[in-house]
């Protein structure tokens, strides 16, 4: 016994137990209808937001929004949020704020794909969610020709978490150390699933093809079977490049063979469209069943089955994919379905950056510099190595319809300068397309090399080069970014 217990401190490192930060913030899901150009009917414009809060008045964060009526299906933004909320009296609050982004599609006149969102709304909070509507703006100023002022409406989910700072990260602590701590409670159930899915269109004007699509989906637990997620998937082959829908949805977990296997059945509503697929408005459901089996610790090899279509059947097709999931129990140390043996801190960090494509070709042969809002996040593997997924839309450049979808892997050195500077190199590939970019039926690759400085506990300056090449299009070129990593880490339970 006393072998077993000195043989325990020895593996646990006889670190001294982390208390964890609280770190408040919402998601958000909210709706405009955006009046277009030339008598066009109304762009019904839906988006997904998740902001931090900075303290008690003020939040930033990031969001993406897709089409979901008209005729312009296939256009998607991303962006960045900025805003201020202040109790008024009573459960209404003011919330006021811009959101900054790039994007399009669908053949709009949206420009480089720059645009400005500023809103300013009065909200009511019920406790367990929040409610806003109000003003707001939208104008794609890059040469783009949308402009409108209306009414938006908003719905917002706290979403706070637990966290240590990200130097952290692989410190190991036993259920003894973590249990004198205020990361003792009750667990939170997350999955990454990464996979590569095939539409085979039944109805609309690319019936009978298949579009092959990359992506990846994220799965949050409500209890111990039901779960809420976001998916969101690129072409990058069987049709010309441009092809994107992304989905949330809630689904039902049916566990057994002790949690080897398991049974999914999800739905999902969305938009979807691009690359010449005509869904109309863009609005679209997924029903879905998966099958997944273990091969080792917290990771899942996975098969689904699907259809995704429009609700009007304009646009319908059959889904089969399969893909690598991993599961986490993060931010407490009890679950009700798990045994745990200890815990460790995993590193995590979230990057918004500019990119700069220099002299990007084009389809029509033309090369001109397209730049690029992105968001990048890395999930350390070790101290070291880490897993990359990536999403970006163009917002200068003639190029607004561009968009990618990536992922890959990394690797970082330790701090140097007095702890202040690391470098990296990662190797991202996957989906790319639209805004006129020669990228041929859709894949890309793109190794870069930069490095990082630290501000603070949580933020660094980013900065990198490299060079992206299309398969099968004539994209070759060199790229430089700048942006701003926020980086932290949180508790991942082991058995």
């Amino acid at each position: 016994m006393f072998n077993l217990t000195l043989s325990a401190c020895f593996f646990y490192g006889q670190e001294q137990p982390i208390n964890p930060k609280i770190q408040n913030a919402f998601g958000q899901l909210d709706y405009l209808s955006i009046a277009m150009p030339e008598n066009e009917v109304n762009m019904d414009f839906s988006g997904i937001h998740y902001n931090l809060k900075i303290n008690d008045w003020s939040y930033a964060g990031v969001g993406i929004y897709g089409s979901i009526g008209g005729i312009r299906g296939g256009f998607f933004t991303l962006g960045v949020n900025a805003g201020i909320q202040k109790k008024l009296i009573d459960n209404f609050f003011i919330d006021t704020g811009i959101h900054f982004g790039g994007g399009g599609g669908a053949s709009a006149p949206d420009g480089g794909g720059a645009f400005i969102l500023p809103h300013f709304n009065l909200g009511y909070d019920f406790k367990y969610f929040s409610t806003t509507a109000g003003y707001s703006y939208i104008n794609f100023f890059d040469q783009g020709l949308i402009k409108s002022s209306q009414f938006n409406v908003a719905v917002q989910i706290p979403l706070s978490f637990k966290h240590s700072n990200f130097e952290n990260s692989e410190k190991s602590f036993s259920l003894d150390e973590l249990g004198e701590t205020k990361w003792n409670g009750k667990s939170n159930r997350n999955s990454l699933f990464v996979h590569l899915n095939n539409l085979k269109v039944t109805k609309g004007n690319y019936e009978g093809r298949t579009i092959r699509l990359a992506g990846f989906e994220y799965n949050s637990y409500f209890n111990d079977n039901f779960f809420y997620y976001v998916k969101a998937d690129g072409a990058y082959q069987g049709i010309k490049a441009g092809y994107m829908d992304v989905f949330i949805g809630a689904g039902y977990h049916f566990g057994m063979n002790k949690n080897r296997t398991n049974i999914l059945a999800k739905f999902g509503i969305g938009a979807g469209g691009g690359g010449g697929v005509d869904t109309g408005g863009g609005f679209l459901i997924y029903p879905d069943i998966s099958l997944e089996q273990k091969l080792f610790d917290n990771v899942y090899v996975s098969i689904d089955k699907g259809y995704i279509m429009s609700p009007d059947s304009r646009f319908a097709s059959s889904s089969f994919g399969f893909g690598v999931k991993y599961y986490v129990d993060r931010d407490g140390t009890n679950s009700k379905n798990n045994s745990f043996s200890f815990g460790k801190l995993k590193g995590l960090e979230t990057i918004i950056k500019h990119d700069i494509y220099s002299n990007a070709q084009r389809d029509t042969g033309i090369k001109q510099d397209m730049h690029q809002i992105s968001l990048q996040i890395n999930f350390f593997l070790n101290e070291h190595i880490y897993a990359a997924g990536q999403t970006a839309f163009a917002n200068f450049g003639d190029a607004g319809a561009y968009a990618e979808g990536i992922v890959g892997l990394g690797i970082k050195s330790n701090r140097f300068f007095n702890n202040s500077t690391y470098i990296f190199t990662q190797m991202l590939g996957g989906a790319a397309g639209g805004g006129g970019i020669s990228t041929g039926q859709g894949l890309i690759l793109k190794p870069s090399l930069g490095l990082d400085f630290k501000l603070n506990q949580n933020l660094s300056i980013r900065g990198a080069a490299g060079y992206v090449k299309a398969k099968g299009g004539s994209l070759s070129t060199s790229f430089f970014n700048l942006g701003v990593n926020y980086s932290f880490s949180f508790l991942s339970m082991k058995k």
